[in-house]
């Protein structure tokens, strides 16, 4: 009788646990669809949905979104091939173990739903990790806590990344470790690995804690050995072979204050985090406040308890050091994916804690770690992640910048009226937000470029140039990027429908498309006259 009533308490946390991740589930996709559906997803969505769609028509990890992503192309002015090999900057192998999925449902959408499945079954998997340690109501809170953090929440809204297999996979991992399924355990390593080149280092930091805990000191070391030697032989040895973005674009970019060459390894800018122990500690701890800060988001959901334990600083201080050793602003942003390699190691070792304190799950302490996943959740929906809430939060105060939900919907709907006259085998250049929906194609950049070279190694001009002048008006106020956008597009716009190299034919709502070698249309071409001087008004009325 009293083995069946643990049966059925185990049995009502896993039920509790399936509620949390349906609820994550469903929420987080509707705003994600929305998202997508109302043109906020924006240029790597395209990326990464022309990469599976080239793949599953036996271009492998071909893109030449990618290609127009590259050093060569951004630094160098090399024109945008549509045969760029995307390994050439991220060697993304665990791709094809959703090609199978993606060719039952080839739409970019679906990478919508894939990424926040993903999400969520690492949130079921933290919950049999927990359990392994802890009582099935306080691995409730653990995963409470994951589903409301905004390191889950905010990249999961965002395009699609490699980084969202993160969670299922190192969880998994550990799993299988506390399990000792060694199996299964070598398994998950393979597939952290195949994340892409720099997951290792996720993996290097589990290593590091089974030596420093004695646990299991040999498979600890065998992980660091294999973690190390993979990051190293794949960026020094794979990558540069296919393209120099590893180290010109990435590299020489984000850990330029550690090396003086202009085309670096990943052995030189570790050899400089050595040798340079000032500028590495400037890196970690300035400014001060944007780090305490960027640590605080991660251990908020957890009621700071993961700011205690030493095997969460341990796990997850590998990949938050080669996080805060960056330049820019970007990998210490946590509405971005790159939080999403942090979040394993702080709930792990959350749960390590727990498991050593279990008399410290009292009630303040619970009520205390409410009102910390609550306050995660309002400081989510306040920050608005990828302009995923923009229906319900306004993108800017001061300029005042908000675009409602009937607003959102109706100028969808224009778009898609615009844009399905646009052939599917067409080449075409368009505007960073309509690039998901155009991107299951061969050839497709984006505005201001026109031309892109071709199957045939030959350099040519696309059939259509299709932009949303709308949108980048709306945005030009309180954003530089859409004013930068605007100010590059509508020159070229200007220019080849004046010329006549590409005729109008259609201009609603802001939205243009045109054809190449094409008469205008009539009506089409007095639309655009009219889109022209209210657009020429608003950039030079917008601040510089």
């Amino acid at each position: 009788m009293r083995s069946y009533l643990i049966l059925g308490k185990h049995q009502l946390g896993l039920q509790r646990a399936i509620l949390l991740a349906l609820i994550f589930f469903t929420g987080v996709l509707a705003i994600g669809l929305h998202r997508y559906f109302t043109f906020y997803a924006s240029y790597d969505q395209g990326l990464f949905n022309q990469l599976f769609w080239n793949t599953l028509r036996g271009s492998w990890f071909q893109s030449s979104l990618t290609s127009a992503n590259s050093i060569a192309s951004l630094a160098d002015g090399v024109i945008p091939t549509v045969s760029f090999l995307h390994l050439g900057q991220h060697l993304v192998l665990d791709f094809l173990l959703w090609m199978p999925l993606y060719a039952l449902f080839p739409h970019p959408a679906m990478l919508i739903v894939l990424q926040v499945a993903l999400m969520t079954l690492g949130g079921l998997v933290l919950y049999a990790l927990a359990r392994h340690y802890l009582s099935s109501q306080l691995s409730l809170w653990i995963v409470g806590s994951y589903y409301g953090a905004i390191a889950v929440i905010a990249p999961t809204l965002a395009n699609f990344y490699e980084q969202c297999q993160i969670p299922l996979f190192t969880f998994g991992c550990l799993l299988a470790l506390e399990k000792q399924r060694w199996g299964w355990f070598w398994l998950c390593v393979l597939l952290v690995l195949g994340l892409r080149e720099d997951a290792g280092i996720i993996l290097f930091g589990i290593g590091v804690y089974l030596i420093l805990s004695r646990r299991h000191p040999w498979v600890g070391l065998a992980v660091c050995l294999i973690s190390f030697s993979y990051v190293a032989f794949v960026t020094n040895a794979i990558l540069p072979r296919i393209s120099e973005d590893s180290s010109r674009l990435y590299l020489a970019n984000r850990f330029g204050q550690f090396v003086d060459s202009p085309n670096p390894t990943s052995m030189q800018v570790l050899w400089g985090m050595m040798t340079k122990p000032i500028v590495l500690l400037s890196s970690l701890f300035l400014p001060l406040d944007r780090r305490f800060s960027y640590l605080a988001a991660h251990w908020l959901p957890l009621a700071f308890v993961s700011a205690l334990s030493a095997s969460a600083w341990t796990i997850a201080g590998f990949p938050l050091l080669a996080l805060l050793a960056q330049s820019g602003k970007s990998a210490l942003a946590i509405n971005l994916r790159y939080a999403v390699a942090v979040v394993p190691g702080v709930f792990y070792g959350t749960i390590l804690w727990w498991s050593h304190h279990p008399n410290a799950f009292k009630p303040k302490l619970r009520r205390f770690w409410g009102i910390c996943i609550a306050l995660s959740l309002v400081f989510t929906v306040i920050n608005n992640p990828n302009r995923s809430l923009s229906f319900i939060i306004p993108d800017s105060i001061r300029p005042w910048v908000f675009v409602p939900i009937t607003r959102q919907w109706e100028h969808a709907n224009q778009i898609r009226q615009v844009i399905r006259n646009v052939p599917d085998g067409a080449s075409v250049s368009t505007t960073t937000y309509l690039i998901p929906h155009l991107s299951s194609r061969r050839a497709i950049v984006r505005l201001p470029t026109l031309q892109i070279r071709d199957d045939r190694k030959e350099i040519i001009t696309v059939d259509y140039a299709v932009a949303d002048l709308w949108q980048m008006q709306e945005y030009q106020k309180a954003f530089a990027d859409s004013r930068d956008s605007l100010r590059a597009t509508l020159p070229v716009l200007e220019k080849i429908s004046a010329d006549g190299t590409y005729g109008v034919l259609q201009v609603q709502d802001g939205v243009v498309l045109m054809q190449k070698g094409v008469s205008s249309n009539p009506e089409a071409i007095a639309a655009w006259q009219t889109l022209q001087a209210r657009m020429n008004s608003s950039v030079k009325s917008a601040p510089n």
